[in-house]
């Protein structure tokens, strides 16, 4: 790549400033060009000798800034070099031979694969166990099939390198490029590589071994990255999670090219939610220092007076250790915790950390009988500093301080919050009011008042257009 001093001085030239680099820092600087450079096709040689070069890279920019859902301003603003320092797939997400519906793909139904070395953070039968599971989830949802061969060269090699090994795409080291493959073909075409370097592990931790190696067959399969933050195919690793789902968007894309799974049954996948579909429901809702969290499958919606729109992420990126599809949430906020909870557990947070001792069961925890196992909605008035458990028809009263249940409870809803009806999704506090939801509809029940003054879509509160 040119010299740092030399594209320096060419962005300098200019009587304007330059538009895609705000704060002009060396680090930044050369951090956007070396990602351009690898994963969008910013052709070194005619950067250095363009006079538009700074048209180019703002170009480039908005190309990375739309595939990954961030603002398209075309500059180098912190949450788009904050996005560039992730971890990610070493594939580059535009080049000229970039795979698409039209290019290779593999002519044959019936693939071999071998796997030549191993990671040393894994036993050799977990590898062979997370490779295996990585090749069924494709093989799931079309008519592929995938069986592994020991004395010979499989279609698709799968191999541990680290460093420069030979096919014009070194590897850098731990925490940064974690893995690249190859699209369908002869020789080296469908190969996966995986850095030796990064600590490869069967959970959370690290970088899952299955997550990444799923992620890398379907380029071994023809697949290019997606830009559905929910999709296996995006192009940054996202936390792992014991209850993954193949994106319904994956779904899609690869039987785009090889057709249905012959199974009567047609697999269905998990879809990204968009914060402005009128049927959008939600599993949990909280507040969370000031701000406003909806939960749905393995993704947030986050809604602050210094976000200018929604933020759609994925639980994993805030809180690795929570699960997904959870049933309630409450921030505590006497003791600054976030309390999540699926099934008859708890996890408490504080941060991003889930404490030391979680997830327990709720009925050690707080009191529940046993025949209670799971929560619908949950809810801490922060003046009283007692928390409300919704199930079923029935509500809960919890004393934060005293650290016990109410007597006199449970009650039903219907009567301690008229309005309302006889059965919560989710709820959360502010500004004095309690907000409901069930299905599509919330109802904003005044504390004071103890009756609904305001019944409105769902989700009025990510100012949506309504046309």
């Amino acid at each position: 790549m040119p010299s740092l001093p030399l594209l320096l001085l060419l962005w300098g030239t200019s009587s304007y400033a330059f538009p895609v680099f705000q704060d002009g820092q060396r680090q930044d600087v050369e951090t956007a060009w070396k990602y351009l450079e690898n994963y969008y096709n910013l052709n070194k040689e005619t950067a250095a000798s363009d006079p538009s070069v700074k048209e180019l890279m703002a170009r480039k920019l908005k190309q990375m800034q739309q595939i990954f859902g961030l603002k398209v301003t075309g500059k180098s603003d912190p949450e788009t070099l904050r996005a560039m320092r992730k971890p990610r797939c070493g594939v580059p997400d535009a080049t000229p031979y970039a795979i698409t519906y039209d290019n290779p793909r593999w002519t044959k139904t019936n693939l071999t694969y071998s796997i030549l070395n191993y990671t040393p953070y894994l036993s050799r039968a977990v590898v062979e166990e997370s490779i295996e599971k990585a090749f069924q989830v494709w093989s799931s949802v079309t008519p592929l099939t995938f069986s592994r061969v020991y004395d010979e060269e499989g279609d698709i090699e799968l191999a541990f390198y680290r460093g420069d090994h030979d096919d014009n795409n070194p590897f850098d080291g731990p925490n940064y490029s974690l893995a690249h493959a190859f699209q369908p073909g002869p020789r080296i075409g469908g190969d996966v590589h995986f850095d030796l370097d990064e600590r490869w592990t069967d959970t959370s931790e690290n970088f899952n071994l299955f997550y990444v190696a799923t992620h890398e067959l379907g380029h071994s399969l023809g697949l290019t990255h997606s830009s559905d933050i929910g999709a296996l195919m995006f192009p940054s690793y996202t936390w792992y999670t014991d209850d993954f789902v193949l994106n319904q968007d994956d779904i899609n894309r690869i039987q785009a090219l090889y057709g249905p799974s012959p199974n009567p049954v047609q697999p269905t996948g998990a879809t990204t939610p968009q914060p402005c579909d009128s049927d959008l429901t939600f599993d949990a809702i909280t507040t969370f220092r000031g701000e406003v969290m909806f939960f749905k499958g393995r993704f947030y919606i986050r809604v602050a007076r210094f976000l200018p729109e929604p933020e759609l992420n994925l639980i994993g990126i805030l809180w690795p250790n929570l699960p997904g599809k959870l049933d309630a949430a409450y921030e505590a906020s006497i003791i600054d915790e976030v309390r999540f909870f699926k099934g008859n557990r708890v996890w408490a947070v504080r941060t991003q950390s889930v404490l030391r001792g979680f997830p327990v069961d709720i009925q050690s925890f707080f009191g529940f009988p046993s025949s209670v196992t799971h929560i619908d909605a949950a809810v801490s008035e922060e003046y009283s500093e007692k928390t409300y458990f919704f199930v079923d028809d029935m509500y809960w009263r919890y004393d934060e301080r005293r650290r016990s249940m109410d007597p006199g409870y449970p009650k039903l809803i219907s009567e301690g919050f008229p309005g309302v009806g006889n059965k919560v999704d989710d709820v959360f506090e502010k500004n004095g009011y309690f907000y409901f939801f069930r299905e599509t509809t919330q109802y904003r029940f005044n504390l004071q008042t103890k009756r609904v003054d305001a019944i409105r879509d769902s989700n009025t509160w990510f100012n949506c257009q309504r046309f």
